[in-house]
């Protein structure tokens, strides 16, 4: 039986010992740390599967926490839980690495339904083959740089070759700009119009109808989801 080990980092004991509650009830194992510090040193000792990550915690905050956490290289998905609705708190998370968010108060049925969804897409990229990358139709041939469509090859440029690859390594995230820019052109200077060209030359090769795409998507305000 396949056990996930959860780091719960909350300032707070009783939202702490609720949230684990509701996971260890779902067969989960879960972690307590009391702030953005705590949550570091226990990072360093050992690995977990999951991160829920307050923002409003005293000492180090969950956002601080979270830029430590990426600038390590420490890949393990990240849930934001705030009471901040605003959408900038949210985009901002996002930008800086989380891969979801959610709002106090949530009801425990949400917040279950966001953490297995979180583990299951981290499950199926860790078990992804490193050389091949699929997804529905598609096929990322890494080592030869070679993209296929329902077995057919889809001939892309370098840039277009790079960013296909990002898209298909983070399959229905939310990547912005800034990280597709960072991530494809590295620490050049790109302006918007480069990278929604680029967008639209990749969409006419892989969409049936480039106008109405079906799976390079612009999530409007937060940037681009390839999904399918």
């Amino acid at each position: 039986m396949e056990y996930f080990k959860i780091l719960i980092a909350d300032d707070e004991e009783a939202v702490r010992r609720l949230i684990s509650r509701i996971l260890e009830s779902e067969g989960m194992i879960s972690f307590q740390a009391a702030n953005g510090s705590d949550t570091l040193t226990m990072l360093r000792k050992q690995t977990f599967d999951l991160i829920l990550l307050d923002v409003m915690m005293d000492g180090m905050d969950g956002f601080s926490a979270l830029r430590e956490i990426r600038s390590h290289g420490i890949t393990t998905p990240v849930i934001i839980l705030s009471g901040k609705k605003e959408d900038c708190d949210k985009v901002f998370g996002l930008e800086i690495g989380a891969d979801d968010y959610i709002t106090k108060p949530f009801s425990p049925p949400v917040l279950t339904a966001k953490v297995k969804a979180c583990l299951r897409r981290s499950r199926i990229d860790g078990r992804r083959l490193q050389g091949v990358l699929e997804a529905g139709p598609f096929q990322y041939l890494c080592d030869e740089m070679r993209l296929m469509k329902n077995g057919t090859e889809i001939v892309l440029s370098g840039r277009e070759n790079m960013m296909m690859k990002y898209f298909l390594s983070n399959l229905n995230r939310i990547l912005t700009k800034e990280q597709i820019y960072n991530h494809v052109w590295g620490n050049r200077v790109v302006d918007d119009n480069t990278i929604m060209v680029h967008i639209r030359h990749l969409r006419m090769k892989i969409e049936d109808n480039p106008d109405k795409p079906v799976f390079l998507k612009t999530v409007r305000g937060l940037g681009y989801q390839f999904s399918v």
